[in-house]
């Protein structure tokens, strides 16, 4: 081979594996990438999009959520039967708006992108594409109870979660003020709904933007302290209003002294200063210890997208970002009383609920029950998985002891079911507003001693406490789970 031929052989061969590299690239290690990207980034998502009978969507009794419709032209459109009732957990798909929620999460699955080996066995055999369908975990009959009950308390806004705490299935994912994902695949209706500060009705405040979660977090800082060793349940604590810790003094409620007081009776009552030293006492690396096993600090392992999830945090002024339990800016006196900067969503606060009532074993939650597909054969199903063990059974045993005496004779009455024992706690923490408006929180699981069901509900802006607020509203959601169960 004389020279001249030799250089193009060589520069045929590079350009040969230019072209094989790129594609190879493009159609092997980005492919999935490219399949899912919106449909607004890639036309052929687009048509696909339009052209494929997307799976249908179902809660746990098996009505319909989602569904697609064929329309003109053999084109398929989305519809939502149940309008704004699973808005937030299910969220939207329309071509050339956008995708959101379970939608966005699911969209393999419901576009029926199983593997290339199957697709192909399907274009062989002519079988046109078809999406699997989905049920959910989700009831209908809960799930409009909380939303009920979040848009008569008249707060500003709201949510709400219920589990259950043996399996992770979520039952509840209501937020109030809900949307209708009928009325988004007019654009003008979604930019008004997007562009809405006030009201923001597309943000699933179950999972998004934490919120102080007050004296809810006791139950994070009564299971530190008892699954370390630190204080028993019959142990005293300086229960006396005006303590310092770090910052200004630390008042209880209407500036009540309670002297020496155990454990379970300042969790009935909620005493912050008492609280506050357990806080202390237990020390900064065991908190952050047993603040990563409830799962905070990182987003929820729930089967819906990762970035329409907020991770539950300390983020105190200064520094103004996220910082672990350790950092010097952290007052740990007011962040084991829900305050000091924390941020926790109410689907951190159900998982809170559901470990405790769990023996101290957290399971992974998810929304998807199993994924069926056009012939009706169950392709996947979700397993219960353990996430983490946060602490001991008999630790857990004695935090729901405790919680227990809450709902009894404490703060949490309102949340008592006839016949049923409950455990709970309240929580309620002061926004920005003024002193007397409040976010308030209640949460809980029931029976007590074989919960088959967790919730943490939040109501934002209110003139109260979570007692009077949070707690009827989760009182009505355990009550109508319990029967369904």
């Amino acid at each position: 081979m004389n020279k001249p031929i030799g250089h193009l052989f060589l520069v045929a061969m590079v350009m040969f594996g230019v072209l094989l590299g790129g594609t190879s690239y493009w159609t092997v290690v980005r492919a999935d990438e490219l399949n899912n990207d919106k449909p607004s980034l890639n036309r052929r998502a687009l048509v696909r999009s339009l052209k494929v009978r997307r799976g249908t969507i179902r809660a746990a009794d098996g009505s319909v959520i989602a569904r697609s419709v064929k329309g003109r032209g053999d084109l398929y459109r989305r519809t939502y039967p149940l309008g704004s009732l699973f808005g937030h957990p299910i969220g939207y798909s329309f071509a050339g708006v956008d995708q959101s929620g379970f939608e966005a999460s699911q969209n393999a699955a419901l576009m029926g992108e199983r593997n290339a080996l199957q697709t192909t066995f399907d274009q062989l055999i002519g079988r046109d594409p078809d999406g699997d369908d989905i049920v959910t975990t989700l009831d209908p009959a809960a799930q409009r109870l909380a939303l009920d009950g979040l848009a008569q308390a008249g707060g500003k806004g709201g949510a709400a979660v219920a589990l259950d705490p043996r399996t992770g299935a979520v039952k509840v994912m209501a937020s109030y003020p809900s949307f209708d994902p009928n009325t988004v695949r007019d654009a003008g209706t979604y930019a008004r709904l997007s562009t809405d500060e006030q009201r923001r009705p597309l943000v699933n405040r179950a999972v998004q933007f934490g919120y102080a979660p007050g004296s809810t977090f006791k139950v994070v800082t009564s299971s530190a302290g008892i699954d370390s060793g630190v204080i028993e349940p019959t142990s005293t604590l300086n229960g006396d209003s005006g303590q310092v810790f770090s910052g200004p003094p630390l008042a209880n409620d209407y500036g009540e002294d309670f002297g020496q007081i155990d454990l379970q009776t300042a969790l009935a009552k909620s005493v912050n200063t008492a609280f506050a030293g357990l806080g202390v006492k237990i020390g900064k690396p065991t908190m952050q210890k047993y603040m990563e096993r409830f799962g905070f600090g990182k987003k929820p392992e729930l089967d819906y997208p990762r970035d329409a999830m907020s991770a539950s945090v300390i983020r105190p002024s200064p520094p103004g970002h996220p910082v672990p339990a350790t950092s010097r800016f952290v007052d740990l006196g007011r962040v084991s009383i829900g305050q000091g900067g924390l941020e926790a969503t109410p689907l951190q606060m159900a998982l809170v609920a559901a470990a405790v009532g769990n023996g101290g074993e957290l399971m992974r939650p998810h929304l998807t029950d199993r994924i069926v597909d056009r012939d009706g054969r169950t392709v996947d199903r979700t397993k219960a998985e353990r996430q983490e063990t946060v602490m001991s059974a008999s630790s857990a045993a004695t935090v729901r002891d405790m919680m227990v005496a809450v709902v009894q004779r404490g703060t949490g009455t309102k949340a008592q079911i006839p016949g049923v024992t409950v455990a709970g706690k309240t929580g309620t923490a002061e926004t920005e507003q003024s002193d007397t408006i409040n976010n308030v929180w209640f949460i809980g699981f029931a029976p007590a001693d074989n919960p088959r069901v967790a919730v943490a509900v939040t109501v934002q802006g209110v003139v109260g406490f979570g007692g009077d607020f949070a707690a009827p509203i989760a009182q009505t959601l355990m009550q109508e789970l319990l029967k369904a169960s």
